[in-house]
């Protein structure tokens, strides 16, 4: 990929948060809403003590796979150089992992997921 390539990143919780872009990305990241289908939201604690830090919090958002197409997570698709995707990644573990995800928009954007699903009703 080239230097200015860039990728699609698909957040619904704290990245949507402009005090939490300015501090992994060190700008603002103009957002387009959308809706990924499939999943709704959860929540799970993390030990994450930048984030706790910064927000406050101990429980943060997760995305919950149900496979029902009725539920809906929105959020916001970010445009990210390589170079801030790498950024989120550092930003986003341990407690989660990024996969590939088609958006109801028909985008293919990368998501991040909790590496152990929340129980049921978080």
């Amino acid at each position: 990929m080239a230097e200015d390539a860039t990728e699609l990143l698909f957040v619904y919780g704290l990245l949507t948060r402009t005090d939490l872009q300015l501090d992994t990305f060190g700008r603002r990241i103009e957002t387009t809403p959308d809706v990924l289908p499939g999943y709704r939201l959860g929540y799970a604690e993390f030990d994450m003590p930048l984030v706790a830090g910064l927000t406050g919090m101990r429980r943060h958002p997760v995305a919950h796979e149900t496979d029902d197409p009725l539920d809906k997570l929105v959020g916001d698709v970010l445009e990210l150089t390589l170079a801030e995707l790498d950024a989120a990644d550092e930003y986003a573990a341990p407690g989660y992992r990024r996969i590939r995800a088609t958006l109801e928009s028909g985008v293919d954007a990368w998501v991040f997921v909790p590496l152990t699903p929340p129980a049921v009703g978080d």
